[in-house]
Protein backbone atom coordinates (compact mmCIF):
# COMPACT_ATOMS: atom_id res chain seq x y z
CA UNK A 1 0.00 0.00 0.00
CA UNK A 2 1.35 3.40 -1.00
CA UNK A 3 1.02 6.09 1.65
CA UNK A 4 0.56 9.54 0.20
CA UNK A 5 1.26 12.73 2.08
CA UNK A 6 -1.81 14.33 3.62
CA UNK A 7 -3.62 16.85 1.49
CA UNK A 8 -3.26 20.25 3.04
CA UNK A 9 -3.91 22.61 0.14
CA UNK A 10 -7.29 23.70 -1.19
CA UNK A 11 -8.32 24.70 -4.71
CA UNK A 12 -11.70 26.33 -5.32
CA UNK A 13 -13.46 25.82 -8.60
CA UNK A 14 -16.43 27.55 -10.23
CA UNK A 15 -18.37 25.52 -12.78
CA UNK A 16 -21.74 25.32 -14.46
CA UNK A 17 -24.46 23.05 -13.07
CA UNK A 18 -24.11 20.83 -16.15
CA UNK A 19 -20.34 20.48 -15.63
CA UNK A 20 -20.92 19.61 -11.99
CA UNK A 21 -23.48 16.93 -12.90
CA UNK A 22 -21.04 15.47 -15.44
CA UNK A 23 -18.20 15.31 -12.90
CA UNK A 24 -20.42 13.70 -10.28
CA UNK A 25 -21.68 11.13 -12.81
CA UNK A 26 -18.15 10.33 -13.99
CA UNK A 27 -16.87 10.02 -10.41
CA UNK A 28 -19.75 7.72 -9.55
CA UNK A 29 -19.07 5.59 -12.66
CA UNK A 30 -15.39 5.34 -11.68
CA UNK A 31 -16.37 4.55 -8.08
CA UNK A 32 -14.29 7.47 -6.83
CA UNK A 33 -15.09 10.49 -4.73
CA UNK A 34 -15.60 13.63 -6.79
CA UNK A 35 -12.51 15.14 -5.16
CA UNK A 36 -10.35 12.12 -6.05
CA UNK A 37 -11.78 11.94 -9.56
CA UNK A 38 -11.20 15.64 -10.30
CA UNK A 39 -7.73 15.64 -8.75
CA UNK A 40 -6.58 12.52 -10.61
CA UNK A 41 -8.05 13.78 -13.88
CA UNK A 42 -6.48 17.23 -13.53
CA UNK A 43 -3.07 15.81 -12.56
CA UNK A 44 -3.16 13.40 -15.48
CA UNK A 45 -3.89 16.26 -17.87
CA UNK A 46 -1.18 18.40 -16.27
CA UNK A 47 1.37 15.61 -16.76
CA UNK A 48 0.40 15.42 -20.44
CA UNK A 49 0.74 19.20 -20.84
CA UNK A 50 4.00 19.88 -19.01
CA UNK A 51 6.72 17.57 -20.41
CA UNK A 52 7.37 19.54 -23.58
CA UNK A 53 7.59 22.71 -21.51
CA UNK A 54 10.06 21.26 -19.00
CA UNK A 55 12.39 19.16 -21.12
CA UNK A 56 13.39 19.15 -24.73
CA UNK A 57 15.95 17.16 -26.62
CA UNK A 58 18.33 18.44 -29.25
CA UNK A 59 20.81 16.69 -31.49
CA UNK A 60 24.45 17.84 -31.35
CA UNK A 61 24.06 20.38 -34.16
CA UNK A 62 20.98 22.03 -32.68
CA UNK A 63 22.51 21.93 -29.17
CA UNK A 64 25.54 23.82 -30.44
CA UNK A 65 23.32 26.43 -32.12
CA UNK A 66 21.27 26.75 -28.92
CA UNK A 67 24.40 27.27 -26.78
CA UNK A 68 25.77 29.79 -29.28
CA UNK A 69 22.53 31.76 -29.11
CA UNK A 70 22.61 31.73 -25.31
CA UNK A 71 26.23 32.91 -25.24
CA UNK A 72 25.74 35.66 -27.82
CA UNK A 73 25.59 39.25 -26.57
CA UNK A 74 22.12 40.77 -26.58
CA UNK A 75 21.23 42.54 -29.78
CA UNK A 76 20.41 46.25 -29.59
CA UNK A 77 16.72 47.05 -29.18
CA UNK A 78 16.30 50.76 -29.97
CA UNK A 79 12.61 50.88 -29.05
CA UNK A 80 13.33 49.36 -25.62
CA UNK A 81 16.26 51.76 -25.13
CA UNK A 82 13.96 54.71 -25.95
CA UNK A 83 11.33 53.36 -23.58
CA UNK A 84 13.77 53.25 -20.68
CA UNK A 85 15.28 56.64 -21.59
CA UNK A 86 11.87 58.37 -21.53
CA UNK A 87 10.68 59.42 -18.06
CA UNK A 88 7.41 57.80 -17.08
CA UNK A 89 4.41 59.81 -16.02
CA UNK A 90 5.16 58.71 -12.49
CA UNK A 91 8.66 60.22 -12.64
CA UNK A 92 7.69 63.50 -14.32
CA UNK A 93 7.56 66.56 -12.08
CA UNK A 94 4.12 67.58 -10.86
CA UNK A 95 2.38 69.99 -13.16
CA UNK A 96 0.42 72.71 -11.36
CA UNK A 97 -2.89 73.74 -12.96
Amino acid sequence: MVISPPRSEKLDLRLTPAAKRTLYAAARAARRSVSDFVLESALSRAEETLPDRRLFGLDAEHWEAFMTALDAPPRPLPRVERLFATPSIFEAPDVQP
